[in-house]
C-alpha cells in the first residue's frame, strides 16, 4: 500500500502524541503503521525561527493537519505555505476555545477552504490517517523517472552509507544504478528499507531509506536527487513566471536577495531580472542560484524572503 505523508502545522511536539518518533533534526518524523499501511508524520521542528523547516515539511507532504491555538503572524505564514505549495487535502483542529467563525476570514480563497474542522483528539486522528492511508492508491509507474528527494545522509556500522528520503515520482529497485543531482555522481541501491521492513523497489509517496553503493555519505547532503530519470536538469539559473501572494507588498525588483525551493532544495539566488505586465503580482523572472539545482521544466519552486519580517514566503515561479 502507498504511504500517506501528512505534515504537522501548529504547537510544537503535537505530533508525537498520534504515532511513533523518528528521525530528529530541524525537522522531526513521525511514524504510524498499521498491518500494510502506512504514515509518515513531518514536524517543523525548528520552525518559525527558521523558515527552511517549514518549507521542506510541507514540500515533502501530500496532506496536512494545521492545529490553532492562537491567532498570529506565524499563523497566516504556515497558511500561505501550504496555499502556495497547493496542499488541497488537510483537517483543521482549534485549540484554547477558537471558533470556526474565527478562522474562516484567515483561509479565505487558499485551499484550507476545502479542510475540513475536526475534534482535538489524537487517538481519532491517528485512525483517520491510517484510513486515509488505506485507501490511498499509487500512481501508474512510468519506467525510467523515478527520483529519490534526499532529506538525510549518514553513515552506519556495517552497513555503509544510507540516506533517508521519499520517492517524488516513478518507481526505483533495489541494485538500481542511480545519478546523484547536483554533481552527476553514479551509486548503486544496495538495499530499500520502507518503515524499518526490507522492499525490492519503492514507489511514489514513500518514505524510504537506502543503503548506498559507490558513493560516500559525506558526498551527499539534503536537496541532492537520486535518479533514473534522464530528463531531470540541472542548473545555476532558473527563469520562469512567478507569481507573488496577494499579500506580497511590493513588486520583486533586480537585485534582491531570495531563497528558492523545489523539492528539498533551499538554495540562496539573487533576482537579475523582473518584467512586469499591469499586474507586478505575476511577472517574468530570471533568478541567478550560489549554487546548481536540480529541476524538471515545468516544476513549481517557492520563493523565500527571509528578511520580510512577518510574511518571507513570497510566492512562486513556474520554471521554463
Amino acid at each position: 500500500m502507498p504511504n500517506l505523508n501528512i505534515v504537522v502545522l501548529g504547537p510544537k511536539g503535537y505530533a508525537k502524541n498520534i504515532g511513533k518518533s523518528g528521525t530528529e533534526s530541524d525537522i522531526t518524523f513521525i511514524n504510524l503503521k498499521k498491518e500494510e499501511d502506512t504514515v509518515t508524520i513531518i514536524e517543523p521542528t525548528r520552525y518559525p525561527d527558521r523558515l527552511a523547516p517549514l518549507y521542506y515539511a510541507v514540500a515533502m507532504s501530500d496532506s496536512a493537519l494545521l492545529v490553532i491555538d492562537e491567532i498570529t503572524p506565524v499563523l497566516g505564514e504556515m497558511v500561505i505555505m501550504l496555499d502556495v505549495m497547493g496542499i488541497r487535502s488537510g483537517v483543521i483542529v482549534l485549540q484554547n476555545y477558537l471558533d470556526k467563525s474565527q478562522i474562516a476570514p484567515l483561509v479565505r480563497g487558499t485551499v484550507l477552504e476545502g479542510y475540513e474542522f475536526v475534534e482535538d483528539n489524537p487517538i481519532e486522528l491517528r485512525e483517520r490517517f491510517l484510513s486515509m492511508a488505506a485507501e490511498t492508491t499509487y500512481p501508474d509507474p512510468i519506467p525510467g523517472t523515478g527520483f529519490v528527494m534526499i532529506d538525510h545522509a549518514f553513515n552506519v556500522k556495517g552497513i555503509g552509507t544510507v540516506v533517508l528520503g521519499s520517492v517524488e515520482k516513478g518507481t526505483i529497485h533495489q541494485h538500481d544504478t542511480v545519478t546523484v543531482l547536483p554533481g552527476n555522481m553514479t551509486c548503486q541501491i544496495r538495499s530499500i528499507q520502507k518503515h524499518d521492513e526490507d522492499a525490492k523497489e519503492a514507489y511514489q509517496t514513500d518514505r524510504v531509506g537506502l543503503a548506498l553503493k559507490n558513493i560516500s555519505a559525506e558526498e551527499l547532503e539534503r536537496g541532492m536527487v537520486m535518479t533514473t530519470d534522464s530528463s531531470i536538469q540541472v542548473t545555476s539559473e532558473i527563469s520562469g513566471t512567478a507569481q507573488l501572494v496577494r499579500f506580497w507588498p511590493e513588486p520583486l525588483r533586480e537585485g534582491l536577495v531570495v531563497h528558492i525551493g523545489l523539492w528539498t532544495q533551499f538554495v540562496t539566488g539573487r533576482v537579475t531580472s523582473v518584467k512586469n505586465d499591469s499586474d507586478w503580482h505575476s511577472c517574468s523572472v530570471v533568478i541567478e542560484l550560489d549554487k546548481d539545482i536540480a529541476y524538471l521544466p515545468g516544476e513549481k519552486a517557492v520563493i523565500h524572503y527571509l528578511d520580510g519580517g512577518k510574511l518571507r514566503i513570497a510566492g512562486s515561479v513556474m520554471l521554463n
